[in-house]
């Protein structure tokens, strides 16, 4: 049902007004001037606001004009006796959606909300298309065959119309910011922006500022006003990826943001209205986290609305073989040269572990491309790697004890990232470039496997 909000300092047109939308089927809710019905437009989310030109306190091109500049993102329809097609230009110059002179009919009122809506709805219908139509091909949609990515492209498509925050959960590379895009493309938020924020990879004493924003004079350094990424993905949709990074300080300041729909900026005394749809995501296992005590529970109970749960390549066999092909048919375009798969390099590639997932898989077709000429890539452009990673290199020596592939993988993995910290000092972004993974990679694998 529709929110409506109606300024008016008349209180007989306000209770007409009120009786006529309800029976339409609209919630509606009224103030009497300008500066109450600012303040009740910022503190709730309204569809529509119905706002009179002449009001004590503040008029209706004022209220506009404040709405408009602290986010607010209802549609706006003036009322006013007075001023005529001058008035309705004055009113459109401060984002106004439509104009009703008075008096007016109470079909005419109703009408006028209806086209509103539908316009509206063809608006980001069309934004949504344009999109879609500007993304390459892997923005476009996911590309899945098995059955547990088709249960969550279901999710996605149940969650994207509403503004629920989803916590989507995985290990490194099974594509979460990919399903997170896809929500948002998916949403009615899809005209507007989409910020991401990798909670591992910004230093802590700079976290807070990157996602807040800071004024000047804030700390050293801070010359000028900065705008956070929640501001920046205003009327929009933010993920955090790596959630469980969040040091808990900051994770209190997030919990605000998500119930108070408000951001204050680092140094600043003031707190600023923020309508940022938010995603989350983690590796992590974050109820064990909340045990821990390095998560805080009321946080996670906050984020823990609409879990979006990706399984591991290696337990969606059915995937490899459609990713690897729109891999190499992206590659081809990029490369400038014909370029596909053997079906005895789709089996090979079917066959292995992956424990970096979909990224790994990727990676591994990028890099047997590049090193080889050949327009079809068999098993021996796999195989015939000048380097072999300290994963392959460990498999044969140290898996043999092991009752399965995965756990002699494991084996090794764990064995490649001791031997990089000990040569690293301990150093983890030098190991992680040493092993060629991400920081953020690097640790998580620390944290499963125990290592310290």
């Amino acid at each position: 049902m529709k929110k409506v909000l109606v300024v008016d300092d008349e209180p007989g047109l306000r209770q007409s007004l009120g009786l006529l939308l309800t029976d339409a089927g609209y919630t509606v809710t009224a103030e009497q001037n300008g500066r109450r019905g600012l303040d009740r437009a910022i503190a709730e989310a309204f569809d529509l606001v119905l706002c009179d030109v002449r009001m004590p306190e503040m008029d209706g091109l004022t209220f506009l004009r404040e709405y408009r500049q602290r986010g607010g993102g209802a549609l706006v329809i003036v009322m006013s006796a007075y001023g005529g097609e001058d008035a309705a230009i004055a009113a459109m110059k401060e984002g106004a959606y439509d104009y009703l002179p008075k008096p007016f009919r109470p079909d005419e009122v109703v009408l006028t909300l209806r086209k509103a809506e539908e316009r509206e709805r063809l608006r980001q219908e069309v934004a949504g298309l344009k999109a879609q139509l500007a993304a390459g091909p892997a923005e476009r949609g996911l590309i899945v065959a098995s059955a547990a990515m088709r249960q969550a492209l279901e999710l996605v498509t149940r969650v994207a119309e509403h503004n629920t925050t989803v916590l989507i959960t995985g290990e490194s590379g099974t594509g979460k910011e990919v399903i997170a895009r896809a929500i948002h493309r998916a949403s009615p938020r899809a005209s507007k922006a989409f910020v991401g924020i990798n909670c591992a990879a910004i230093p802590e004493a700079l976290l807070e500022s990157e996602l807040f924003g800071h004024v000047r004079g804030a700390f050293t350094g801070a010359s000028a006003d900065k705008t956070g990424l929640f501001e920046a993905a205003n009327g929009g949709t933010i993920l955090l990826d790596e959630i469980g990074e969040l040091p808990l300080a900051l994770q209190a300041k997030l919990l605000r943001v998500l119930q108070e729909s408000e951001i204050r900026r680092v140094g600043d005394q003031k707190t600023r209205r923020v309508d940022a749809r938010v995603l989350a995501a983690t590796a992590r296992d974050l109820e064990a986290e909340v045990r821990a005590g390095t998560f805080r529970e009321d946080l996670f109970y906050r984020i823990h609305v609409v879990v979006i749960e990706l399984p591991p390549l290696r337990d969606r066999e059915d995937d490899i073989a459609p990713l690897s092909r729109h891999f190499a048919a992206r590659l081809a375009q990029r490369l400038g040269r014909p370029l596909s798969l053997s079906d005895d390099a789709i089996a090979w590639l079917e066959q292995q572990p992956w424990p970096g997932n979909v990224r790994e898989l990727e990676n591994a077709i990028e890099r047997a491309a590049v090193l080889t000429n050949h327009e079809i890539l068999s098993t021996a452009d796999f195989r015939s790697e000048p380097l072999p990673s300290p994963i392959s290199q460990d498999l044969g020596e140290k898996g043999e004890g092991r009752s399965t592939l995965r756990e002699a993988v494991e084996d090794a993995e764990r064995d490649a990232i001791i031997a990089a910290l000990k040569a690293t000092d301990g150093n983890r972004r030098a190991a992680a470039q040493r092993l060629d993974v991400s920081l953020r990679t690097l640790f998580y694998k620390i944290e499963r496997y125990g290592i310290s």
